[in-house]
């Protein structure tokens, strides 16, 4: 199947940029689902998905739903919902996330809190650009146990 390309994904990468930087951009953006933002000790990434970037994602994520389905697997989609600690200095939007070990625990949470909340058991990155801000020791600093990533091409 070939996804028609529109105008490209836009990134923009902060360095030295303080937690209360992105604790700001966080809340002024309220509940608007784009820009995302990821954080690693000093670095933040802005991120506006391209249309291709959320079709690839939203494809991925009906196949892991289905599977779930299939396999008779309980699971909880988060989508890209803000996971963040301020004591390991990182946070992330995943472009999607799921539950199935957990998921008695987080479903029904409005917010999950990864302070007292388990992390999600996957993760799916859907890199369509260039890829700037290496998000996989992100996830791997907050607990996610495994990562999907899709590298265009």
């Amino acid at each position: 199947m070939e996804l028609a390309k529109g105008p490209a994904e836009q990134k923009v990468l902060l360095r030295n940029a303080s937690w209360e930087t992105y604790e700001r951009l966080i809340s002024e953006r309220e509940e608007r689902p784009v820009p995302r933002f990821f954080y690693d000790r000093g670095v933040l990434e802005i991120v506006s998905p391209s249309k291709g970037h959320e079709s690839i994602s939203r494809i991925v994520a009906l196949l892991v739903e289905e599977l779930a389905v299939e396999l008779d697997v309980d699971v909880e989609s988060a989508g890209s919902t803000t996971f963040k600690r301020e004591d390991l200095a990182c946070g992330f939007e995943p472009d999607e996330c799921f539950y199935f070990q957990n998921v008695e625990h987080v479903r029904g949470k409005h917010n999950i809190d990864l302070n007292v909340d388990p992390p999600p058991d996957l993760v799916v990155e859907v890199d369509v650009t260039s890829y700037s801000l290496d998000k996989l020791p992100i996830y791997a600093s907050l607990g996610i146990s495994e990562v999907w990533r899709y590298a265009d091409g």
